[in-house]
């Protein structure tokens, strides 16, 4: 029996016999991620909707500036970190470390908020 084949039936084992999907392993602190993109993807993912719900909040609520650009930053890579250390307690290293979940999808989320950001505050407080 080979190793990836010994992995798979533990994880179907772990799992109770059922396949999980993906966006059902994210609320599931006891899931276990088969694939190492399939994590990585959820990362990415939830770092979207963080950047469009502040984005959200940050134009109505008349942020501007570094100020914004750093709580954002903080928030998001926090809750991020607090996720993947802490809720799912993945090894951080079968990943590439700390660093490389920590900035998975960043800049994409970065510009996600700033474009929300900007039309948003635009919209609601342009003179």
């Amino acid at each position: 029996m080979t190793n990836g084949s010994k992995r798979k039936e533990e994880v179907h084992f772990a799992n109770g016999g059922v396949k999980q999907s993906t966006w059902s392993k994210v609320l599931n602190s006891t899931a276990v991620w088969e694939e190492k993109d399939e994590f990585l993807d959820v990362i990415y993912w939830i770092r979207q909707i963080i950047a469009l719900i502040l984005g959200v909040i940050w134009g109505v609520a008349p942020l501007k500036g570094f100020l914004g650009i750093a709580i954002f930053c903080v928030i998001n890579a926090g809750v991020l970190y607090v996720y993947f250390s802490s809720f799912q307690q993945v090894d951080e290293e079968e990943y590439g470390g700390t660093w490389e979940l920590t900035k998975e999808g960043f800049m994409t989320s970065f510009a996600l908020f700033l474009v929300v950001w900007i039309i948003f505050y635009t919209a609601l407080h342009h003179d």
